[in-house]
């Protein structure tokens, strides 16, 4: 992680931080660093804070597990305020809300069902069909997309709503197992279309 020119002159020592889940982009909540804890939670990879009650720095999760994992930490154009990315790994609010200000975090995203087959690339589960899909090679891989991208040809024929978005989910599901098969990611492909938008 670079570093960043961080002004902690103006609060006191301190820089206000917004927290926010790298995956939904949901503000989870907001908190302070000094100069300390912006070391710490670097050098941790897990947020810190200085916290104003209590006159010293606490790791959030430090009692409760329920940490933020460290994505990236950006810095405002006013070298004062700080927007963190995390994981987080449980409520990010004491009270057990998924954020301070009582909103779900729970959106769902092409990117969620990404991250559930690249789980479980990296760990395997008993009878899952993604493993026993992933496991059995890039050419059966290729063939089921291949197999669900004429399924929902043959859909689009018709006007039957429900099987039409469900060979259309098989499609996408299949793809994103293609992708993480081959070792490339949903970004790499937006990354092209990207390219090609600018263009």
């Amino acid at each position: 992680m670079k570093d960043l020119a961080i002004n902690f002159s103006k609060l006191n020592g301190l820089v206000p931080c917004v927290v926010q889940d790298a995956r939904t982009s949901r503000v989870l909540m907001l908190g302070f660093m000094n100069e300390e804890a912006y070391t710490k939670t670097v050098q941790d990879k897990r947020v810190t804070f200085f916290s104003r009650s209590k006159q010293r720095l606490w790791t959030k999760g430090e009692t409760s597990g329920n940490f933020l994992e460290l994505v990236d930490i950006l810095l405002d154009c006013d070298k004062d305020t700080l927007l963190v990315k995390v994981n987080p790994k449980g409520p990010a609010c004491h009270t057990g809300a998924d954020t301070c200000f009582n909103e779900k975090n729970d959106a769902w995203s092409l990117s969620s069902l990404e991250a559930i087959i690249q789980d479980r690339k990296t760990n395997p589960q008993a009878g899952s069909y993604t493993n026993k899909l992933l496991d059995s090679g890039i050419n059966k891989v290729a063939q089921k997309v291949g197999e669900e991208a004429v399924e929902l040809v043959i859909e689009a024929k018709d006007d039957n709503k429900e099987l039409f978005l469900g060979e259309a989910s098989d499609l996408l599901y299949h793809y994103l197992v293609l992708l993480t098969a081959k070792g490339y990611s949903l970004s790499d492909v937006l990354e092209v279309l990207k390219k090609r938008h600018a263009k």
